[in-house]
């Protein structure tokens, strides 16, 4: 083994995740090597990480199978998972290898089940076991790292939250604004994180084009078929589907927003969304969903407006595009994303934290 060596390893996750590269991106800057095992395309890795294409496709078998080979594959003296499937074989593979195991936790497993269609009956109640048995291997974990407060393990050994603070490296800045007004969504897509709501403010903001960035929820698939079919406001809406983050937000310059619409799920409710510190960082009012965190942070920021429904979404659009008086207003909040950005999202130290938990695994 290498030493200074992390392998990140991801059952699920595609290489393209903003989240690893988040993290990869900070071991890296602190010249850790770093191997990753995923799904994806190898030009969606991050830069300078050494990346191999986990063996199998998107099937439950499949996934199976590299929670078991996976571990056993890994090389690194320290092993990060991001999966909670992945964490009992990993933890055992670990300790017989003689490595230090870090355990991710980006999401309250238990309350995102109940956000998902497939997980009920059987396969649900399945789910929710591994969910809970992963949280248990997470606080027993070498070193587990949290994507915010609310996420569990609370009793883990070692607990750090790291937030998914913007890495400015992959961000490009939205500047000045194309003449036709646009938002932009970037994200998971799909009806709980607010696809339907995004499709319904189109229709109601006949000067606006909309990007949509992210893999499309396959229970989802269908109704967005349908709807870039028979809508008269398809013309204006494109999606991108699943990009690399440096890709992903290319298409924040000249945007005039972003929106992120949560749906008030238990998983939901009590989450920041890592978009609305992205989309700070890059300069670009927000348009958010009245979840109580969010409220809070567009609150203090200034840097944008709380909207419950499609009708409302669309009017705060129509009016920043309507009028001079409206740009002006769209310019401030934009002015005001950027100034807060620089002042309450200290980037370096949430991730120096990580570096420094992961180093001194070494020791």
């Amino acid at each position: 083994m290498i030493k200074g060596h992390v392998t990140i390893l991801s059952s699920a996750a595609n290489i393209a995740d903003a989240r690893l590269h988040r993290l990869a991106n900070a071991l890296i800057a602190s010249d850790i090597t770093v191997d990753i095992w995923a799904l994806g395309k190898s030009e969606d890795a991050p830069k300078r990480a050494t990346f191999h294409r986990a063996p199998g496709g998107k099937s439950l078998l499949a996934r199976v199978w590299r929670d078991i080979v996976l571990p056993i594959r890994a090389e690194g003296e320290i092993v990060l998972t991001i999966a909670p499937d992945l964490l009992p074989t990993a933890r055992l593979v670990t300790r017989i290898k003689k490595q230090k195991l870090v355990a991710d936790i980006f999401e309250d497993y238990l309350q995102l089940l109940n956000d998902r269609a497939w997980a009920k009956g059987a396969l649900g109640a399945a789910a929710r076991m591994v969910a809970r048995i992963a949280n248990s291997v997470a606080a027993r974990a070498d070193l587990t790292t949290v994507a915010d407060i609310q996420v569990p393990p609370f009793n883990a050994r070692q607990r750090l939250v790291v937030r998914n603070l913007p890495d400015r490296s992959m961000l490009t800045m939205a500047g000045k604004p194309d003449n036709q007004p646009r938002a932009i969504y970037i994200g998971d897509v799909r009806t709980s994180r607010g696809l339907r709501t995004m499709l319904q403010v189109a229709e109601l903001s006949p000067d606006w084009r909309f990007d949509i960035v992210g893999g499309v929820a396959a229970a989802d698939q269908e109704f967005v078929n349908s709807w870039l079919t028979n809508n008269s406001a398809a013309s204006r809406v494109t999606f991108h589907g699943r990009l690399a983050p440096n890709e992903s937000w290319k298409i924040a310059q000249g945007a005039w927003v972003g929106l992120s619409l949560l749906e008030p799920t238990p998983a939901f409710v009590a989450a920041v969304p890592s978009k609305l510190y992205e989309y700070a960082a890059c300069g670009l009012p927000i348009v958010s969903t009245p979840l109580p965190r969010c409220v809070e942070l567009v609150r203090q920021s200034e840097a944008g407006v709380i909207a419950s429904t499609p009708t409302d979404i669309a009017s705060a659009l129509n009016s920043w595009s309507s009028s001079t008086a409206g740009r002006a207003e769209r310019e401030k909040l934009a002015a005001n994303a950027l100034a807060w950005s620089s002042t309450h999202l200290d980037s370096a130290a949430e991730y120096g934290a990580f570096v420094s938990a992961i180093s001194a695994l070494r020791g």
